[in-house]
Formats: C-alpha cells, sequence, structure tokens
C-alpha cells in the first residue's frame, strides 16, 4: 500500500532535510516490524565476556591511560536533551487530585510524603523559599496549613521557579555548604578529573533540545571561569542538537500517518540512537560517554574517576594493539602471524570469524581479518544487575548468522519465546551507559560511524495521545545497534559509578548527599 502525500507534506518531509523515500521506509518498518534480536548468552565474567579486574590490573590501566593519553585530543560527550517533567511525575499527579480534604497523603502518595517531609535537604530548596517570596508566599505558613499542592507548584510551574519545564542538566542536584551543583557542573568537575589533555584543556559536548539551547549557554557563562580557576583548566564546551533528518513520522494502529489538528504529518524524534549523527561530528582521538543524570558529589567521585581511567586505558592499549596487526597485514603477514591475528580477534576482542574463513586464500584471510580489525572500538562498563530496567550485556546473533557482543535493551528481546527468557533472566550486569570509544583508524583518520549502525536494531512502541493510540518507531540505539558493529568490550564496574537520578526523591539517598 503506498502512502499519498500532498504537496505540503513532500515540502513539510523536505524541511526536515528528510526525503520521500526515507518517509515510506519508515513507514515500511512499521508494517513489517523488526526482527527480535535473537539472544546466544548473557555475557558474565565466568564466561569471559565481562572483564573483571583485579587491583594491579586497576593500577596498571590507570598508569597506561596516563601515558598512552599524553597529546591526544578527549572529549567527554554527555546526552543532555532530556526535560526534568518525568522526574516529578509523581508531584504532578498529587497536584491534580490534593485539594486538601481529609486527604490521607501517605497512603496516596507516599513518594510525596517523603518528598514533603525531606524538602529542605534538597539542593534547590533555598531557591523555592526565594521564589515563594518574590511572589509574597511564606513557605513557612503553607506547610503549617499543609497547603503542600501549593508548594509543588512553586517548584515545577514555569512562572515560578519552572523546575517540570527545565532540562534535567540544570536543576540543582548536590549542596556544598552553600554552593549548589547542577548535573552540567558535576560533569565538569568530572571532565577536569579524567578527561584534562596535556594542555590542561577539557573539551566537553552535550546535546541539547533546541528550547534549552539558551538556558545551557547561560549557565556556563556563569560558571566557567569558576571551574576553570578552581581546576586550573581550560574549559571548551560545545552543545548540539538531534539533527531532525532523524525524525520519524508517527502512524496509527493501521500504519497510517497521524495529522495534528492544522492537518500536518507528525514526526517524532528517533529516540538516542540518532545522537550517533551527532557523535560522528565530533573530532577526538577519545571520547568518554555518560548520560546526564549519572553524577555524584565530589565525596562519591573517587571510584568513578577510576573506573574511567581504567576503561580508557584498556581501550587504548586494544587501539595500539589493532593499529600494529592492522600494518602488518598491510604488509607481508607470515602464517604464524595471521595465527596470531587470528588468535586474538576471536579471544581477545570476541570476534567471530566467517565459517567459511579457512577455506579462504591467503589474500583474502588477509582482507578479511583487516576489515574485522578495522573498526571503531568501545570499551563499555558494566554493573552488576541490581533490578534496574534498561538494557544489558548479551552475546547475539544477527540476521547475517554473525555472534558478537551487544548491549541489548528488553524491548529488544522475544520474551514470549522460553529459551529468550531465560537467556535474559540468566544475565549478571546491566548497561549503566558507561562507554569509552575510539573512532579513529590506524590511518589517523575518522571513521563514517554511519557505515557500522545495524538498521534491524531499530524497535517499535505505542503512545496514546487522547483517544488515539500512535506508534512511534525508534532508531537502533546509540550503544545499542547503532554501535552493533564496533569492536566491543564488557569491563565490570562498582555500582558505586552508576547512581542515576530518574525520580526527585532518587536525590535523598545517601550517595547524593553532603558526606
Amino acid at each position: 500500500m503506498n502512502t499519498k502525500f500532498s504537496n505540503a507534506d513532500l515540502k513539510q518531509i523536505a524541511d526536515l532535510g528528510l526525503t520521500q523515500e526515507a518517509v515510506a521506509a519508515q513507514i515500511e518498518n512499521f508494517r513489517k516490524g523488526f526482527p527480535k534480536t535473537e539472544l546466544i548468552d548473557a555475557a558474565t565474567v565466568e564466561n569471559g565476556g565481562i572483564m573483571r579486574m583485579d587491583d594491579n590490573a586497576i593500577n596498571h590501566y590507570v598508569s597506561s591511560y596516563k601515558q598512552a593519553s599524553a597529546g591526544k585530543k578527549i572529549l567527554k560527550f554527555v546526552p543532555a536533551s532530556g526535560a526534568a517533567t518525568r522526574m516529578f511525575k509523581d508531584l504532578y499527579s498529587f497536584t491534580a487530585t490534593y485539594f486538601g480534604l481529609d486527604y490521607n497523603i501517605e497512603k496516596e502518595h507516599p513518594s510525596v510524603k517523603q518528598f514533603i517531609e525531606k524538602i529542605r535537604t534538597f539542593a534547590f530548596f533555598d531557591d523555592l523559599v526565594a521564589c515563594m517570596e518574590k511572589h509574597h508566599a511564606d513557605f513557612g505558613d503553607y506547610m503549617d496549613r499543609g497547603d503542600f499542592s501549593s508548594v509543588i507548584n512553586f517548584l515545577l510551574k514555569e512562572q515560578y521557579l519552572g523546575y517540570g519545564n527545565l532540562p534535567k542538566g540544570l536543576l540543582k542536584f548536590h549542596r556544598y555548604g552553600h554552593l549548589q551543583r547542577t548535573p552540567l557542573e558535576e560533569h565538569i568537575v568530572e571532565g577536569a578529573e579524567y578527561a584534562r589533555m596535556s594542555d590542561g584543556t577539557v573539551n566537553l559536548h552535550f546535546t541539547v533540545s533546541p528550547e534549552h539551547r539558551a538556558l545551557f549557554r547561560k549557565k556556563i557563562s556563569e560558571v566557567k571561569r569558576y571551574y576553570e580557576d578552581a581546576f586550573h583548566v581550560k574549559l571548551n564546551i560545545s552543545f548540539s542538537e538531534q539533527k531532525h533528518y532523524t525524525d520519524i513520522i508517527a502512524v496509527d494502529e493501521q500504519n497510517n500517518p497521524v495529522r495534528d489538528e492544522q492537518g500536518r504529518l507528525i514526526f517524532r524524534p528517533g529516540g538516542h540512537g540518532a545522537l550517533i549523527e551527532n557523535l560522528n561530528e565530533q573530532r577526538a582521538d577519545l571520547i568518554f560517554i555518560k548520560n546526564i543524570d549519572n553524577v555524584v558529589p565530589d565525596w562519591m567521585k573517587h571510584t568513578t574517576i577510576v573506573y574511567k581511567k581504567v576503561l580508557a586505558g584498556l581501550l587504548l592499549e586494544l587501539q595500539d594493539q589493532c593499529f600494529k596487526y592492522l600494518n602488518l597485514l598491510d604488509h607481508k603477514a607470515t602464517p604464524r602471524q595471521l595465527k596470531e591475528i587470528e588468535h586474538y580477534l576471536q579471544n581477545t576482542l570476541h570476534t567471530q570469524l566467517p565459517d567459511n574463513y579457512n577455506t579462504l586464500d591467503t589474500n583474502q584471510q588477509v582482507q578479511t581479518l583487516h576489515r574485522l580489525l578495522d573498526r571503531p572500538i568501545r570499551v563499555c562498563g558494566m554493573v552488576k544487575n541490581q533490578g534496574e530496567p534498561g538494557g544489558g550485556p548479551f552475546y547475539t546473533r544477527n540476521t547475517q548468522g554473525v555472534t558478537s557482543l551487544q548491549i541489548v535493551e528488553t524491548a529488544q528481546i522475544n520474551r514470549s519465546n522460553p529459551q529468550q527468557e531465560a537467556i535474559l533472566a540468566s544475565a549478571t550486569h546491566f548497561n549503566p551507559v558507561d562507554l569509552v570509544c575510539a573512532t579513529k583508524n590506524y590511518k589517523g583518520r575518522y571513521f563514517n560511524l554511519r557505515q557500522f549502525i545495524d538498521p534491524a536494531t531499530g524497535f517499535i512502541s505505542k503512545k496514546s495521545k487522547g483517544a488515539t493510540v500512535l506508534k512511534s518507531q525508534e532508531l537502533p540505539g546509540l550503544w545499542n545497534g547503532a554501535m552493533a558493529n564496533w569492536i566491543t568490550l564488557f569491563v565490570e564496574v562498582p555500582l558505586a559509578t552508576f547512581n542515576p537520578v530518574k525520580t526527585v526523591n532518587d536525590l535523598l539517598r545517601k550517595e547524593h548527599l553532603e558526606a
């Protein structure tokens, strides 16, 4: 069935940087669906899928990073486009139903009760009180008469403190005496500790929403000099936005395009997988990737800093060895050297050789080994599974029959298959989004990262918009299918390195409070 687009539709599509053919392909993906990822086994420490570092290895890779990173351009890449709205979901629900009459807050909204009881603990408390005073409202009076809904509205509503509409990266998370820090600032401090270049420069790149870019720039202008002086660094901070040409058309349950009240097609962002385009534009020898909300106060940072250096030290050693082998393959590698490279690919890099590899002639084998080594590299931290939602490390088989290590989201797994469900249940670790990447080849040129995406790893979800059910399509995730054909290694990292803030009450956990 061909979808007919009007001239107005075609102009809208072109304005996004898309083509009619690309949108038709998106609709076809909705119609045929995406294949589920085939799990072969969970990657674990016991089966060698995840490396566990002892103290000697930790010290070795920290030292190796210090030496091998000298003179290299280092970048910290932080996806930061999310608004904080979901952090306050329970508070919004409470204000929509609370009328102050015979309301059992403990029974109906226990999380809101905790929030109210601990409200003075939050780093943003002083700003909230000041905002209320500015509007001639006394915090103590409102609390005494139990008008908690109004207090929450002063925090969330745009005409007041506006926390419900701010990007998560600009909320005050942590208190340091009379000072408070946002996640943006905590990432700056982290960067100064492990991503400082030889000349003292710290490069940070944040992907932001268009409506928030000015707010981020304003915050940087306010704090940049302070952190440069405090850590004796030069901050080079840049921003980018998700590309509109990665947006995906929304369809109904019959896979027909959905339109808004003005009759325009509805397009939605393609998920964090779209950020592979932003990553592809970065020019650095070494790139750290970490989510905006996974930050801790200074007293908790040591473990994170050490393990970031461990991951980077390991990656640089892997890269150095791959480059040596690639240069060797460019010249005349001996049969013994070819066997050594085969062993390295299979046993160190967990890379499968083609089934017909042993039937190939020597030149074909050299070309195959060259292709398998000449890829972007990522080393991914994995934490022990504590029941957190999200992706995990697995051995998978793709649609071409190739087995490899991959980070797989639960939505990509066929959970109606008992065997696949059993493998999922056997997983010991999950993905905290803690990556170190190298995107240059052995000749010093940057890879085109689009060439290493597995397009078959997208997935489809359903969302309600009023009475209408919309189907949304997500591009292969940034650390899932978008990096499916990278050289990948997993390393166990401590749970102390993973402290995301998904709800406002997460800020009450000891990991986010003053020591």
